[in-house]
């Protein structure tokens, strides 16, 4: 029998691509999403969702609509959030009430209606900052940044002031919540990690790390950092980079997080486990926006690095992804350069408002850049 995904938030970025992978392993989908602004623009409508998914356009914290969404779903993956680090510091009230109230309101409707499993779509940034090495070779699972002096490194350091290196960081790695956003996707995976079991039902949670690709919402500043970068780019403008460009990140297409979807969905080795999802790679900001840039030939826009910080940035963070690989048989398909190259073509077709510096007015405003 044909069994039935429910994908909260599944007209965003990554649900659009989830959908299509799943209708072609068999599966019927149907998706719950509240087409924000933010994300889809007004009056926007699903229409770059596949033609045979069934949508109920509803909010998550809706308890009529989540309850007639998750009726004779047998699985679920739940990917409903507001997404953004900068943003989640000042509209605090937004961010708690739609990714932990909303996740509240799911459990209660699964409660009721029972599923086999239910994924939830959590984040690097509950790690903070990530694992790191000494020069003598130790390592650091604690590494805090303290407030910076203008004459001190990026990078944080030892108690002789030595830099740490940043070494892959695993999942069994504390929590370290810099930010609302942080707390936010904390919360959710541990709300599906604990009321599943305590249902019948079976959690698992991702931690996504910097997911790219063709779809994603160029006119949101809150997004990804490629997706914003190439609005400015494909504008005429620099892209924006806050420190000194040199923190190191792991960028994930998303036909590959799609693809984490499915075997988190599918496999029985997944069940009450938490997984990084990456690419195994990582670079920094600044290299980024530099590939970026060229693949969209217009390698004369340099980057502007501002040399401040945001609230609830951290430096370094680096996927370990070996326990998907080992547990689950996961392996990233896709090449960065050929990414950034789909990126680049995919873009010079959009039209994209750029509010990237009305973003970062809004940050300045509230005092969350130094």
């Amino acid at each position: 029998m044909t069994e039935t995904i429910l994908i909260t938030g599944g007209a965003g970025f990554i649900g659009r691509h989830l959908a299509q992978a799943l209708l072609h392993r068999g599966y019927r989908v149907r998706v719950l999403d509240s087409l924000i602004e933010q994300v889809h623009g007004a009056g926007a409508k699903p229409d770059q969702l596949p033609r045979d998914v069934e949508v109920i356009i509803g909010d998550v914290r809706d308890a009529k609509a989540v309850a007639m969404a998750v009726k004779g779903v047998d699985r679920v993956v739940h990917l409903a959030a507001e997404v953004g680090v900068g943003q989640s510091m000042y509209a605090v009230e937004r961010y708690v009430s739609v990714n932990d109230c909303g996740t509240a309101v799911l459990f209660e409707a699964l409660i009721a209606h029972p599923v086999k499993r239910v994924v939830v779509a959590s984040s690097m940034s509950v790690y903070g900052e990530g694992f790191y090495r000494t020069a003598d070779g130790d390592l650091v699972e604690n590494a805090e940044r303290r407030p910076r002096r203008a004459d001190e490194p990026w990078d944080p350091v030892d108690t002789t002031g030595r830099a740490l290196e940043p070494v892959p960081t695993p999942e069994t790695k504390l929590p370290s919540l810099a930010s609302v956003y942080a707390l936010t996707k904390y919360m959710q995976e541990r709300l599906t990690l604990t009321l599943a079991p305590a249902y019948g039902m079976e959690g698992v949670a991702l931690r996504l790390w910097n997911v790219y690709g063709p779809g994603q919402a160029l006119s949101n500043p809150y997004t990804g950092v490629l997706a914003i970068f190439a609005a400015r780019i494909h504008n005429g403008q620099p892209p924006m980079i806050f420190e000194d460009g040199e923190q190191r990140r792991d960028f994930v297409h998303v036909e590959d997080v799609a693809r984490a979807f499915v075997l988190a969905l599918e496999h029985p080795a997944a069940a009450g486990r938490v997984y990084n999802v990456g690419s195994g790679a990582d670079r920094s900001v600044r290299e980024v926006a530099r590939l970026l840039a060229e693949a969209m030939g217009r390698s004369d826009i340099a980057p502007e690095v501002s040399g401040r910080a945001r609230a609830g940035d951290i430096r370094h963070c680096i996927a370990d992804i070996t326990r998907i690989e080992r547990e689950l048989g996961y392996r990233p398909q896709r090449d960065f350069s050929e990414g950034l190259a789909e990126l680049a073509g995919w873009v010079a077709q959009q039209q994209a408002v750029d509010r990237v510096a009305e973003a970062r007015r809004e940050l300045e405003a509230r005092g969350l850049v130094a």
